[in-house]
């Protein structure tokens, strides 16, 4: 969105301005209105994506429109940027698989990573649950489903 503001506002003030207007109707569950803001500019279809930051923007928060739950993840205390989730490589993947000493499999590292996030979202013991009722066969197949919980 910050290119789009750029070509809607190219003045600084005018597209932070902008920005924080869409950044808050996004907070608040109103994509749609976000939408509206960015259809009259929207540029020519004979232009390529590279140069259409309005249009790429656009099509990106359409295909996108029930994943962008940002009021609900507030509400729930929930991370909305993206920044926690892309360090979360350093605590979650490389605190346990890069010990000193350590080494995996390739294969096995995604299992521990499943592990991993189970322990952080508070599925530990719904996950150890689960498998003690229906265990798997053979045992290395024993990849935890989906958290229930939105955190990583």
């Amino acid at each position: 969105m910050s290119a789009a503001a750029k070509t809607i506002a190219p003045d600084a003030a005018a597209g932070k301005a902008w920005m924080e207007a869409q950044k808050d109707a996004l907070k608040t569950g109103r994509v749609d209105e976000v939408l509206r803001a960015l259809v009259p500019h929207r540029e020519a279809p004979d232009v390529s994506d590279d140069q259409a930051p309005v249009r790429v923007c656009h099509r990106y928060l359409g295909a996108r429109k029930d994943q962008l739950k940002y009021r609900e993840a507030l509400a729930e205390g929930l991370p909305i940027g993206s920044g926690e989730i892309e360090s979360a490589h350093r605590y979650v993947a490389q605190k346990r698989l890069k010990l000193p000493g350590a080494w995996w499999l390739v294969e096995h590292a995604e299992h521990m990573l499943a592990l991993r996030i189970n322990r952080l979202n508070g599925d530990w013991e719904a996950y150890w649950a689960a498998l003690a009722a229906n265990p798997p066969a053979p045992a290395n197949l024993n990849r935890p489903k989906v958290s229930p919980n939105a955190a990583a």
